[in-house]
């Protein structure tokens, strides 16, 4: 029984509908009788042309065997001459090495070299000697003397080994000269010419008896079906196998140059053709074929009506299950009228289906200031779909409230492959996008904290850097004081004082600008130093402690960098400062060494101390900020000549020192590049701009 349609009321299951066959039971009962019709008159065409066919067949297939076959012969006679040939090249070149033996075992020779009775005589005929056929074989001079023809063969022979440089064959050889009786025996000779050096040594002859290398080149199965005689192109030469019957008889030629040998070849029975008993086959196929045919088409059309209540029920169920899905389906045909929506679509923008199906743009659920940019987008699905990462749009619900969603359309086809228009999945991803946004709040909250930590580390360095030059202002403001109050100052021992002050005043604000500058990363301001002498400026103003002794160690020429005077002052500061420190730490006498090397094409600066130096595993962080070992350190020191280093386009390493025992801590900077002429040389280098002396204040501590 036929089912029912769905009623019209049904918006789904008319978009279902849209998916099956709208063909009655009669219009497939005429396909039916139309498949097997055709089945039919295929059958006829297939016997008919069988028959046509078996006309022409089997003589083209004849032929093409005769083709094969003659083209097989040709290929294997070329084959085994070629070899023999170079089998003679082999013992011409023995023969003129001087190599003993010359002999047919001498080689390992091919089929006819091996094969007995195929070559009758060999030897060599060495270039002074062409014209005197008394010094060639015994079987060359008997043919020589045979025939007169055979020595025109012969002379034709060795002229072409010379001139064209390749080997040649003469024959086949005559008998006897009377012109009434001539006959031809199966005899030729092969000459093959070997050149020393560019030039012409002679020709190694060989006569070889053509019947029985006819015997040996054509194999047994071969022989079996075929009869073989060998031919010349005038006169038979009676050295042939029994005949066969007659029809198929054809010829292949050896194709060897200055004979005109041929191979003529006698099937000796017919071999059936198997393409029309082929096709024989086929026709009881056909016929095995519209049997089955008949017996599926009888279930086919029992079998119709449990299919077509089949895919109701797939219907139903596919209903079923896009109706339980969160995801929202829609389904719009080209010109952009929706067609479908399930159960979700319609939670997710407030409206019921009857509401949503026909409608075409605007829709109802689209945000009333967005219409413009929805279109846009509506165009482009409509067009070509989208992308994998599909297209973020929002929606407005029936209520108000507006949803983020994306979009992902894929073709939709009906049954024959038509395309009707697009199937679309929305997702709400409003959550999603609320929680983007409560991610990036979050970020921009880290970012800020990221930066009041930076501040606090600016500050700490600001306090670490303006130690000294504020400590060394207090010292000479109370001495300054103390003096006055005194009265046991003059204006004269007053000057120096306050410029000293000054100076002290000028630093702190130069070190102030210097981290400034760092904090917002600004370029430093680089002079051209000598590192020598600057070494020698900077720790003659450092108070060495009575539990350590401070050593620069010369070096003989200078050493020209660029850097920031100030900037690499307080590097030299700090690492003196904390050598100084940790030396009395040590097991033997404290001491701190400074000195300076020329490696790898820069400038190594390097401060080692015999304290009890840096372990393993302070040396990964020992540089990092607010890591000290000292007792009330604040961390900063390392990691501020890092920042040092770093801004000079250098690096610092830290390792233990071979002589002292201690720290080896090892600024590489830069050299600088060398100046033009005529400041070229040491010599005539220009000074370092010279620094202002500071006061033996209190120096300033740094913390591993």
């Amino acid at each position: 029984m036929t089912p029912k349609p769905a009623p019209p009321a049904d918006p789904l299951l008319d978009f279902a509908l849209l998916q099956q066959s709208a063909r009655s039971q009669p219009a497939r009962n005429r396909r039916a009788l139309l498949w097997l019709l055709g089945l039919l008159l295929l059958l006829v065409g297939s016997v008919v042309t069988l028959v046509l066919y078996l006309n022409t067949f089997e003589a083209e297939e004849e032929e093409r065997r005769r083709a094969a076959d003659a083209q097989w012969l040709e290929q294997s006679a070329q084959f085994h001459f070629r070899r023999l040939e170079d089998d003679l090249v082999v013992l011409a070149r023995q023969v003129v090495l001087g190599a003993e033996g010359g002999q047919k075992g001498a080689v390992q020779g091919g089929l006819l070299w091996r094969a007995p009775g195929v070559v009758l005589s060999h030897g060599w005929l060495a270039a002074g000697q062409l014209s005197n056929p008394g010094t060639a074989p015994e079987r060359w001079q008997q043919d020589w003397a045979a025939h007169p023809a055979n020595a025109e063969a012969l002379t034709t022979m060795q002229n072409i080994t010379r001139g064209l440089r390749r080997a040649a064959y003469a024959g086949p050889m005559r008998e006897r000269p009377e012109p009434e009786s001539v006959a031809r025996a199966d005899v030729v000779w092969l000459a093959v010419p070997f050149f020393e050096r560019g030039q012409f040594a002679g020709n190694y002859l060989a006569a070889v008896a053509m019947d029985q290398a006819t015997r040996h080149m054509v194999p047994a199965w071969f022989q079996q079906n075929h009869a073989v005689r060998l031919v010349a192109e005038e006169v038979d030469l009676d050295l042939a196998l029994p005949p066969g019957t007659g029809a198929g008889r054809f010829r292949a030629s050896m194709n060897l140059p200055g004979t005109d040998l041929f191979l003529e070849v006698d099937p000796l029975e017919a071999q059936p053709a198997t393409v029309p008993r082929i096709f024989f086959l086929v026709a009881l196929l056909f016929l095995l074929g519209m049997l089955i045919s008949l017996f599926a088409l009888r279930r086919d059309f029992l079998k119709r009506h449990q299919v077509q209540a089949l895919l109701q029920a797939q219907v139903a169920l596919r209903t079923a299950m896009e109706n339980s899905v969160t995801i929202g389906l829609r389904a719009w045909d080209q010109s952009g009228t929706i067609l479908y929506v399930n159960d979700a679509f319609c939670r997710m923008v407030g409206y019921s289906a009857a509401e949503l199906l026909g409608q075409s743009a605007p829709l109802p659920y689209w945000p009333a200031d967005q219409t413009d940019e929805l279109h846009e987008v509506h165009h482009g699905l409509m067009s070509k779909g989208t992308q994998q990462n599909g297209v973020e749009v929002q929606f407005q619900h029936r209520d108000g409230h507006l949803l983020d969603v994306l979009i992902h359309e894929a073709p939709l086809n009906s049954a024959r492959g038509k395309q009707l228009g697009w199937m679309s999945s929305v997702l709400d991803i409003s959550e999603r996008k609320r929680a983007q946004r409560m991610a990036a709040l979050q970020h921009e909250k880290l970012e800020a904290s990221g930066r009041l930590v930076a501040v606090g580390e600016v500050a700490s360095t600001l306090a670490h850097e303006l130690n000294q030059p504020l400590g060394a202002l207090s010292s000479f403001a109370n001495g300054l004081l103390n003096r006055l109050r005194g009265g046991n100052i003059s204006l004269d021992e007053m000057e120096p004082v306050v410029a000293r002050m000054a100076r002290l005043a000028e630093r702190a604000g130069g070190i102030i600008q210097h981290v400034n500058a760092f904090a917002r990363r600004r370029e430093i301001s680089r002079q051209r130093l000598d590192l020598m002498a600057f070494l020698r400026r900077v720790l003659a103003g450092t108070v060495e402690p009575e539990t350590a002794e401070l050593t620069l160690v010369p070096h003989p020429e200078p050493i020209w960098i660029e850097a920031d005077a100030l900037l690499l002052e307080h590097l030299v500061n700090n690492l003196t400062g904390n050598a100084l420190d940790w030396a009395p730490r040590g097991s033997g006498l404290p001491q701190v060494r400074v000195s300076v090397e020329l490696a790898q094409g820069m400038a190594a600066l390097v401060v080692a101390d015999s304290g009890p130096g840096v372990s393993e595993d302070d040396r990964a962080h020992i540089f990092n900020a607010f890591v000290s070992n000292k007792e009330g350190g604040m961390g900063m020191g390392l990691a501020i000549c890092r920042s040092i280093v770093e801004a000079h386009h250098g690096r610092i390493e830290v390792g233990q020192d071979a002589g002292l025992g201690g720290a080896r801590f090892t600024v590489w900077l830069p050299l600088a590049q060398p100046l033009n002429p005529p400041f070229a040389d040491a010599a005539s280098t220009p000074p370092a701009t010279p620094l202002p002396e500071e006061p033996h204040a209190p120096r300033r501590h740094s913390h591993r």
